[in-house]
């Protein structure tokens, strides 16, 4: 019963790591890049667009995406890991 407890422990507190850290991923290229950081990467030309105007209008929404599916990803691995698997 200790062992299952500690078990689920770990378990979720990989989950929250994972959850934690792709939130930081999306609100630095959501708020970070797409509005905090903008005048800096107003230089940088991407597809006709500054860097900053991507990111606000293509980039965060992109790296949203990719995010669902490393999540899902490494959800996966973590189930396996713990024995949790379907």
């Amino acid at each position: 019963m200790a062992d299952e407890k500690s078990n689920a422990e770990a378990y979720w507190a990989a989950n929250l790591r994972l959850i934690f850290w792709s939130l930081v991923v999306w609100a630095l290229c959501s708020y970070g890049f797409g509005i905090i950081l903008r005048p800096l990467l107003a230089g940088i030309s991407v597809g006709g667009a500054d860097l900053g105007f991507w990111f606000a209008q293509q980039g965060s929404i992109l790296t949203f995406v990719v995010l669902i599916f490393h999540y899902s990803w490494r959800m996966n691995k973590l189930d396996k890991e713990y024995g949790l698997e379907e």
